[in-house]
């Protein structure tokens, strides 16, 4: 299994004394608005949350010169007034991001912690880059697929330290979008249909450092990974639990996994956690089948 212990080096645009994330996102806007060829790629705007400092945007820094021609626009955009939703999260350090703002930083967070889940085996396979193609594409267009996939390939030249920016995610993002995170990272590693043992030691190493639970983040590889017991591990409860306790457990798991809980991520987003909830309905009803549970 690959190392994930590699730290990172500064950006290349902070590498003056002094230079702050807020200045960086202030030139690259005047930059974008004296540009007139740009990309409708519109992950990049994450620039504008908080994924632009800390570990995450050290990496940022180090991809952003390969990228950013083709799609510093929606910057722009989000600048210029196109971002209505005006729902904010305030942080305990006081900073408050828009709807928009968690969304994009929410989407450079799964290419991030994708690429490490990507190279989890020792191999880069094209049927997990295709399910982070088809996120992509779903979310931003097919335009957006070419820089998602330029953006990998750069963040595989690097070691992506999961111990540095699991914590930066676990700080900003709420317990269900990062539940919805690590829904989609399960996702990917299954996509060959075979899950192996340093794919799951890396996924379990990401839930931990974003702040998961164990039980939760058992719960959502169940829900892939199938064996005798999944359903009850999906429930995060055990074969010997009551009637009344399997009962309690689909209503305490369909509350936690609810798609409204991940509204601000955005339609698609939201989409795919009414497949998780979906999931968990279907643990329940195996349970009941099984049981003759009326």
């Amino acid at each position: 299994m690959p190392s994930f212990n590699h730290h990172f080096g500064q950006p290349f645009f902070l590498l003056r004394q002094n230079v702050r994330w807020e200045d960086v996102d202030r030139v690259l806007l005047i930059k974008s608005k004296n540009r007139k060829d740009m990309s409708s790629a519109k992950w990049i705007a994450g620039f504008l949350g908080w994924v632009t400092w800390g570990p995450i945007g050290a990496l940022l820094g180090f991809i952003a010169g390969a990228v950013w021609d083709s799609a510093v626009d929606s910057a722009r955009q989000l600048m210029g007034g196109e971002d209505t939703d005006r729902r904010r999260e305030t942080h305990s350090d006081n900073r408050s991001f828009s709807a928009a703002e968690q969304r994009n930083s929410f989407f450079i967070s799964l290419l991030v912690l994708s690429s490490a889940v990507i190279r989890a085996d020792g191999k880069t396979l094209q049927v997990e880059l295709e399910v982070v193609k088809d996120f992509v594409r779903r979310n931003f267009g097919s335009a957006a697929v070419e820089d998602a996939v330029r953006v990998l390939g750069q963040l595989e030249s690097r070691q992506v330290n999961i111990y540095e920016v699991g914590p930066q995610i676990a700080r900003y993002m709420n317990y269900s979008q990062r539940l919805q995170l690590f829904h989609y990272l399960v996702q990917i590693a299954i996509a060959d249909g075979q899950f192996d043992k340093s794919e799951k030691s890396v996924l379990e190493a990401i839930a931990s450092t974003i702040g998961l639970s164990a039980s939760d983040a058992a719960s959502v590889i169940a829900m892939f990974y199938k064996e005798t017991s999944s359903a009850y591990t999906v429930l995060e409860i055990s074969p010997s639990a009551t009637d009344d306790q399997v009962r309690q457990a689909y209503r305490r798991m369909a509350m936690k996994n609810h798609p409204d809980k991940v509204a601000t991520l955005g339609p698609e987003v939201q989409k795919a956690a009414a497949e998780k909830f979906r999931q968990v309905r279907e643990a329940y009803e195996a349970i009941k089948k099984e049981r003759g549970i009326n």
